[in-house]
Formats: C-alpha cells, sequence, structure tokens
C-alpha cells in the first residue's frame, strides 16, 4: 500500500517516519519547509512539493492538521490530494477538528469516489515515536480493516468508536475532560498555595485520594456506571462540602471557577430529586438537565 502523509508537526512526524520504518513508501508532504527538509534522504519515504504531488499513485491519504480548514484545504484546495487521488481511495482524517466539518468533507469526497475514515490519537509526541498512542476510529467498517496494519505501526491501543465521526466525538470528549480537568487541577493547588499549604505536601496527599486519582479510576466504575446510586456519600453532603470549600476559597481571594460552577450544579441535585442519592449521580443529574437536539422521529411534520 502507498502511502501519502500530509502535516508534519510534533505528532505527524513522528507517525510518518514509524510508516516509513515499517515498511510502506510514503510520500510526506508539510506547508513548513523546515518540517519537509527532515525527511530529505530518508529511504522509501518521497518529500512532496504539495499535497495532490504527495497524493500521486497513493492507496491512502492520512491528514493530521491543527484545523479543519487546513484539512479542507490539504485535500480540496487548489493542490489538494483529491486532485492525484483515483476512485475508491482512502483518506484517513487524523486530526483533531470538528465534527460538522468532517460530515462535509465526507460528502465533498464521495462526489469524487474517495472514501473517509476519523482517526484522531490521543497521548503524546514520545508514544508517536514509539508506536505507543491510542487511536479513535469512526467509519466503516471494510474502510477500517484495510487500514488496520496502517494504524497499528503508531498505535497500540485502537478503539472502534462507530460510525464516521465517532472517533472524533471520542477525542473531543476526552480533550474537554481533559482541558477541565487542567483547571480543577490548578483551581485546587493555587487555593492550597494561597492558604499557605505546602505545595509537595499537597500533592503528594491528593494523589492518594480519589480527588487526585480521578473519578473514572475510584468511584464512577463501581458506583453510577454499575448501576448503583446508592449513597456512600449523598449529593447533598457533597453540596455541603462544596459550600465549605467556596467559603474558604472567597475568604482567601482564590478565584475559584469552577467551584462556582460546581455548587450551582449540586444545588440543582435537590431541584431533580437526587440530593440523596450518590454523589456519583451526578451524572444523571446532568442527564436531568441536558436537552438533546430532537431525533428525527421527534419531528411532527405540518402541512
Amino acid at each position: 500500500m502507498k502511502l501519502a502523509f500530509i502535516g508534519l508537526g510534533t505528532m505527524g512526524a513522528p507517525m510518518a517516519r514509524r510508516l516509513v520504518m515499517n515498511g510502506y513508501q510514503v510520500a510526506v508532504y508539510d506547508i513548513s519547509e523546515t518540517a519537509r527538509s527532515k525527511f530529505a534522504g530518508l529511504r522509501d519515504c518521497r518529500v512532496a512539493k504539495s499535497p495532490a504531488d504527495a497524493a500521486k499513485s497513493a492507496d491512502a491519504v492520512i491528514t493530521i492538521l491543527p484545523e479543519s480548514s487546513d484539512v479542507n484545504a490539504a485535500l480540496l484546495g487548489s493542490d489538494g490530494a483529491v486532485k492525484a487521488l483515483s476512485p475508491g481511495a482512502l483518506v484517513i482524517d487524523m486530526s483533531t477538528g470538528s465534527v460538522e466539518a468532517l460530515h462535509s468533507l465526507a460528502t465533498s469526497l464521495k462526489e469524487k469516489g474517495v472514501k473517509l475514515i476519523d482517526a484522531p490519537v490521543g497521548r503524546s509526541p514520545k508514544e508517536a515515536e514509539t508506536g505507543e498512542l491510542l487511536v479513535m476510529v469512526g467509519g466503516e467498517d471494510d474502510n477500517i480493516s484495510k487500514v488496520r496494519p496502517v494504524l497499528r505501526c503508531f498505535g497500540a491501543d485502537i478503539t472502534y468508536a462507530g460510525p464516521l465521526g465517532s472517533g472524533l466525538k471520542l477525542k473531543l470528549v476526552n480533550n474537554y475532560m481533559s482541558m477541565i480537568g487542567m483547571v480543577m487541577t490548578a483551581e485546587a493547588l493555587n487555593l492550597a498555595k494561597i492558604l499557605g499549604l505546602d505545595q509537595s505536601q499537597t500533592v503528594a496527599t491528593l494523589r492518594k485520594t480519589p480527588a487526585g486519582q480521578g473519578q473514572l479510576n475510584t468511584n464512577f466504575p463501581k458506583k453510577v456506571l454499575s448501576g448503583d446510586i446508592a449513597p456512600d456519600f449523598p449529593l447533598r453532603m457533597g453540596l455541603k462540602d462544596i459550600n465549605l470549600g467556596l467559603n474558604l476559597a472567597q475568604s482567601a481571594g482564590a478565584a475559584s471557577p469552577l467551584g462556582t460552577a460546581a455548587q450551582t450544579i449540586f444545588t440543582k441535585a435537590e431541584f431533580v430529586g437526587r440530593s440523596e442519592q450518590d454523589c456519583t449521580a451526578m451524572l444523571y443529574v446532568l442527564n436531568d438537565l441536558s436537552t438533546p437536539p430532537p431525533t428525527r422521529s421527534d419531528i411532527q411534520l405540518t402541512d
């Protein structure tokens, strides 16, 4: 299988090298001449002058680029890869972008006879170099099966999330949780600092608790995700502790944006009748408060 690889950034470059190391013929392209130059002289690797040049004779094109607009330009632009692809070729978009843009891209590619799967990655450049990335894949089974060996070159954990867009949705859920966790961790450590607590001791202590270890690794699997919401620690007590923590933060002058938001949501647990349920029933509280878009069957057609 001949491959085109577009996007030689901090993740893309080591991933492309992994493909070459595993015996694939790869044509690479990046908008940065510096990024391209690092592949010059690499055996079984051709440095292309444009996305279309990279895609010549390629069976599949891999894109891993910063924005959905970059992916569209690389594939559908004036020198886009699609111009050189034959019908039946496959695009593997590994970028983290918009789900709506991905489906729009699929429509455009289908008009050209080109297929698409989404396969964004998780973990770091170090795991890209060692072939230990997490790959989250969405698309048709037939298309995915053709490129499993390709994905295994840099992916130690490959999750098949569902139809087209499912891999990207899973990646965005992960990143959403990760970025909120960044703020939560910083908010707690900032509060500890302002209160005069030793940072090393605080970190060491929190690492021994569900707060530091993460709810997905501790309470959620054995409680709400197993269908058990009998209160080990009820939501009303969680609200009490949030109130105490917020009062402490506010009196110390510590920024507490997530604490304030959490207080609001814990308060609503009583409104939806869940204040005596386990704290992990917060999942159900948010289910109750969510308003998903109507499905087709929900829409009443009128004359």
